[in-house]
């Protein structure tokens, strides 16, 4: 199981989790209870029921590199282009934008 924090702006927002399953998103309670908290995605609005799918949802996905950016990290830290969620753990530490994403670790 691999985990990463989701942080949106300095807040935290959530925990993605990848398992024999697939993803989970889930929101903080704490997040939630925020007068200025924001939904990471239009497709992940603030609720407190979990996200689930089987494949890495298309958000986070679409935080990963692409191009030649994507090659160097590949070969820097020796990343398979198919394990979208390693990509993101290892890339997305400074997303441009509002969204980080931490990995936390067993």
């Amino acid at each position: 199981m691999r985990q990463g924090e989701i942080w949106v702006n300095r807040d935290l927002a959530g925990i993605l989790t990848e398992d024999e399953e697939g993803y989970h998103f889930t929101y903080s309670s704490e997040y939630l209870l925020l007068a200025n908290a924001v939904p990471v995605s239009l497709t992940l609005p603030l609720q407190e029921e979990v996200f689930h799918s089987v494949f890495l949802f298309p958000f986070f996905d679409g935080l990963i590199p692409e191009g030649w950016l994507l090659d160097i990290a590949q070969k820097n830290w020796k990343l398979n282009a198919r394990d979208r969620m390693g990509l993101l753990l290892a890339t997305c530490k400074d997303c441009i934008g509002n969204i980080s994403i931490i990995p936390l670790r067993p």
